[in-house]
């Protein structure tokens, strides 16, 4: 009989644990959660945020705890992640059934303490992730936009968790991540091109790191900047952004175009992965200026 915890010299058990739910990206989108809640709040109620903030982890932890169990052979190929618990029997992969399984429930009950409708998004994000998400990477490339939705949802799931409502200003918190997911995970698949291909994974739309992907990159960012902006127009609902929020916003924008230009121009992996890392700032930026903007306002 498989032990559920193994004997672990190197890393203990939580170090394991937190591997397997990637805690830092988890707590990267717990602030997306976090950000979209106070946008969509009159009033900050620290029990509801207390609970977005532990559900939304407890979610997201699943979803990647899944997905490690699914890819367990795929990431025992790659150099990036062979060394992750399961590939590298440190951890059963019933022990990372039950903690996903575990989180799963808890999250979903934290969530729909808060009401229905944020339940329902954390659900359906887990379902598109594990479900049609991962076994896409293998098959085709459209597998980056199916993953796009519930990478986007955490903004916008913190705008109905503040209001109970689904409408325009959440469905533009959505555009704005769904959009940034594109540049942001082509410059991921670049720098990875050679561990994803040894998985078998199809991340690239076309397969190739060349021009045309980076003039892809290029179109998305420039969407992405528009969309961004365009809460200043007034046209968003309760969702508003001062006209010198938005030229600050423009900013982090510009600085990702920048890099995409650059990779167009000299298609390396330093270019990439700057790239990647001018998108990080770009996400992280943007939603600290429309909160901020809120409450200067």
């Amino acid at each position: 009989m498989t032990p559920l915890l193994k004997p672990n010299s190197k890393n203990t058990i939580l170090d394991d644990i937190k591997q397997l739910t990637k805690f830092g990206l988890s707590i990267s989108v717990v602030f997306s959660s976090v950000a979209g809640y106070l946008l969509g709040a009159d009033v900050i109620n620290y029990k509801t945020l207390s609970l977005l903030a532990v559900g939304g982890y407890l979610m997201v932890g699943a979803s990647n705890a899944f997905n490690q169990v699914i890819e367990i052979t795929q990431d025992a190929l790659m150099q990036r992640t062979k060394t992750r618990p399961l590939p590298a029997g440190r951890l059963s992969k019933q022990t990372a059934l039950i903690i996903a399984f575990t989180f799963t429930l808890i999250g979903l009950a934290i969530l729909y303490n808060i009401n229905p409708k944020t339940a329902f998004f954390g659900a359906l994000s887990i379902f598109l992730y594990t479900s049609v998400y991962t076994p896409l990477k293998s098959v085709t490339p459209l597998a980056v936009f199916v993953g796009a939705i519930p990478g986007a949802i955490p903004f916008m799931l913190g705008w109905v968790a503040a209001t109970n409502h689904f409408g325009i200003e959440a469905g533009i918190l959505f555009a704005i991540q769904f959009l940034w997911q594109f540049p942001h995970f082509w410059a991921i698949g670049w720098l990875l091109d050679d561990d994803y291909k040894l998985a078998g994974f199809k991340m690239l739309p076309m397969g190739q790191k060349d021009k045309k992907l980076a003039i892809q990159i290029i179109l998305y960012t420039l969407v992405m900047i528009i969309v961004s902006v365009y809460p200043v127009l007034g046209l968003s609902g309760h969702l508003k952004l001062s006209v010198v929020a938005a030229v600050i916003t423009v900013l982090p924008g510009l600085l990702m175009l920048f890099y995409g230009f650059k990779l167009l121009s000299v298609q390396t992996n330093l270019m990439a992965r700057k790239l990647m890392l001018s998108s990080v700032f770009y996400i992280t930026m943007i939603q600290i200026i429309f909160v901020i903007d809120k409450f200067l306002r």
